[in-house]
């Protein structure tokens, strides 16, 4: 016994640190890594940003831009849960697998979610206002001159009206109807997040004839007062959000359009010949009217009117030239180097 005990004294410090190495090695034999992939049930793909905790616990992570995840846990048991904004709380119990393919249904009833509308947030709850989308497969189709002509007849409770045929003319526009005798009853302009202010655009009768109608890649009406939320009161007649393409960073995209029209008159007017008014005055006119009377029988229509031919002609170069730029900037730096 006081051979131990002296052993003990004089390798306190080794024994202690032994001690310790083995109690780390058990602990860290105790974790167990949970590995897996989330996915959404609609379309059974990878989901991102999905958050992933052991339930009682601070230990938590989430999943790539693939759906994967890992996590570390104390042991092989636990309740792993799963959440994302939209989808349904999953729990996991786990015990000896350490694989996981979760799967996630859609939740219709998350009305306390977070919505961005315009450059506002509001809760889904709140959020009770009609809203229309038309994107480019509904548009509507042939010579268009100005970009609302892509949007009449295909929105409910959107009147447009062409105001005159003069070019540039534009239209008037009224969504549900005109509410005001004296203020404007026009609809707020928001294109690609900046509004136009109501007056318009000065020197130019239609604020959206800047505008190239090939451009544009989606039209959202908001319909509702509800909208006044967000773009106070000058969108109490409704809001038009213009949303313009972008190019992508998946390499350069060249688009044509080309629209080749020919205008000719259906019917002309019947108006009297030039013998027939010959004859009434010669019947009824003085004198000096039936001096003026000529020999001619023009027929002025067909003198004013005449086949037209247009033709609009449209082309677009789009796209990323990120990973072109570097590549270039690359090759400069090595011939400076040289």
């Amino acid at each position: 016994m006081h051979n131990f005990t002296s052993f003990f004294r004089s390798n306190k410090r080794i024994l202690m640190l032994l001690l310790l190495i083995f109690t780390n090695g058990y602990l860290f034999a105790q974790q167990a890594t949970i590995t897996g992939v989330v996915k959404s049930a609609p379309d059974n793909l990878g989901m991102p940003g999905v958050s992933i905790r052991l339930k009682g616990t601070a230990i938590a992570t989430s999943t790539d831009a693939q759906g994967n995840f890992s996590i570390k846990i104390p042991a092989k048991a636990g309740i792993l849960e799963f959440t994302s904004v939209g989808y349904q709380t999953r729990e996991i119990q786990v015990t000896k697998t350490t694989n996981f393919t979760v799967t996630l249904t859609e939740d219709a009833a998350t009305l306390n979610d977070v919505v961005v509308v315009g450059y506002g947030t509001t809760r889904k709850q709140d959020l009770t206002g009609s809203v229309a989308v038309v994107g480019v497969k509904d548009f509507q189709k042939g010579s268009i001159t100005t970009p609302e002509q892509m949007l009449s007849g295909k929105v409910s409770g959107v009147a447009i009206t062409s105001n005159s045929g003069q070019p540039g003319s534009g239209s008037t526009i009224r969504i549900r109807g005109g509410s005001s005798l004296n203020a404007s009853n026009d609809p707020l302009f928001v294109i690609d997040g900046v509004p136009l202010e109501n007056g318009g655009v000065s020197g130019a009768s239609n604020p959206l004839s800047f505008i190239n109608p090939n451009d544009i890649e989606t039209f959202t009406v908001l319909k509702d007062a509800s909208a006044a939320a967000i773009y106070g009161a000058r969108a109490a007649n409704g809001v038009i959000i213009i949303t313009t393409k972008k190019g992508l960073g998946d390499g350069l995209k060249v688009s044509f359009n080309s629209v080749n029209s020919i205008s000719k008159i259906v019917k002309q007017l019947d108006v009297l010949s030039a013998d027939q008014i010959r004859s009434i005055v010669n019947a009824n006119g003085t004198a000096a009217q039936k001096a003026q009377l000529g020999g001619f029988n023009t027929n002025w229509q067909d003198l004013i009117y005449q086949d037209g031919i247009s033709t609009d002609n449209n082309i677009s170069i789009s796209g990323g030239l990120k990973n072109c730029l570097i590549a270039c900037l690359s090759v400069i730096r090595t011939k400076a180097a040289y």
